[in-house]
């Protein structure tokens, strides 16, 4: 291991809210030690994620958390790509409802999953499945050009880790291939002339080798989508590399599988229920039917409301001990006072009474 460290990279992510102690406290207390410990080299730090036109909060029921996600009947990698799409990576971004509707159905339905399924379905329909010869012309290279600036566009990207922007490299280069396939238009070009039918050929073989690459392109935000492509297209193991200038990886004759598509539409009305059902719902309905609520999901409320109380406890504390201006103070006590209060609801006690203030007389 000695013989690597002075290789070793440390990146480092987190809030922005820890930057202090782990670029300047915790730093220092390593070199303190004397000890040859390997130092951060990249902190990577994000701003805040509201939720649609407020924040996130567990104890009031307002957003949607990990936990919460998976019941929602929206798939993994759409919630990963979302994410990234709007990650806040230098400044405040929100999550939106209408928006990833917006997202899903336009960025990858609409572009990334038609572009896949019209290339691959091509190959099937006109070819028997088997990618065609192909002969470029300078309107492909041009194109294979574009792709290359794309693709090492996105490399030196992921090397800042700026991970929302290469996410757009990739949108970018499945619409290049929709334009593509659009003004050279191969499914009426299969009907005519020889050179008619070749020319189809070259564009289909084309389009289903940048399918391949935007398999391997898209494998850091969302693995089971690359998966189900590279399945679909046969791609082999070896080909499963990111490389810095865009070369056809599936050659004539290479012999694809059955191509599906790979996303669904989200519905206007769908996603007005999820609105609905994350939009701050879920304590009130736990306050006003306690017996109804299933003891699961109580147990599961009384343990967010109890990690609020000790978080703002904290707070108060830390406050008092920094002697901040009593507004603050109070405020922060207020809180904490309607926190408890909420607990004790859920919990089906009464709040205690509070002590009065002063000194007692004996």
């Amino acid at each position: 291991l000695d013989g690597f460290r002075d290789k070793v990279q440390l990146y480092n992510f987190m809030a922005k809210d820890n930057v202090p102690f782990h670029s300047v406290v915790f730093p220092c207390s390593l070199l303190g030690t004397e000890d040859d410990y390997t130092l951060v080299s990249h902190l990577i730090a994000t701003e805040y994620l509201n939720y649609e036109d407020g924040k996130f909060s567990k104890s009031r029921g307002v957003g949607v958390f990990g936990d919460m996600a998976k019941d929602t009947g929206i798939p993994a990698d759409i919630w990963r790509f979302y994410l990234l799409f709007v990650r806040p990576e230098s400044q405040d971004s929100a999550f939106s409802w209408n928006d990833l509707m917006l997202k899903n159905n336009s960025e990858l339905l609409n572009n990334l999953g038609n572009f896949v399924n019209r290339a691959g379905s091509f190959v099937c329909k006109f070819f028997g499945g088997c990618v065609p010869d192909m002969e470029l012309n300078q309107d492909d290279k041009r194109l294979l050009a574009h792709i290359t600036l794309e693709l090492r566009q996105y490399n030196q990207l992921l090397e800042k880790v700026r991970i929302r922007d290469a996410l757009r490299c990739i949108l970018s280069i499945s619409r290049h291939g929709n334009q593509y396939l659009q003004v050279n238009e191969p499914w009426k070009r299969i009907k005519g002339s020889d050179a008619d039918r070749k020319r189809a050929g070259t564009v289909i073989g084309v389009a289903v080798n940048i399918a391949a690459l935007l398999s391997v392109m898209v494998q850091p935000y969302m693995p089971n989508v690359s998966t189900v492509i590279q399945r679909q297209l046969c791609i082999p193991a070896d080909c499963n590399v990111v490389t810095n200038d865009f070369v056809c990886t599936l050659p004539a004759g290479h012999q694809i599988g059955t191509v599906t598509p790979l996303f669904q539409k989200l519905e206007s009305e769908q996603v007005e229920n999820l609105r609905k059902r994350f939009g701050g719902g879920q304590l009130e309905d736990l306050l006003l039917k306690p017996k109804k609520k299933n003891v699961a999901v109580a147990e599961k409320e009384v343990k967010v409301l109890q990690e609020e109380v000790a978080k703002q406890g904290n707070y108060v504390r830390q406050l008092k001990a920094q002697n901040a201006e009593k507004k603050l103070i109070d405020a922060a006590a207020s809180k904490l006072t309607e926190l408890q209060k909420q607990l004790c609801s859920v919990e089906g006690k009464n709040p205690a009474p509070q002590a009065p203030k002063g000194k007692v007389k004996k």
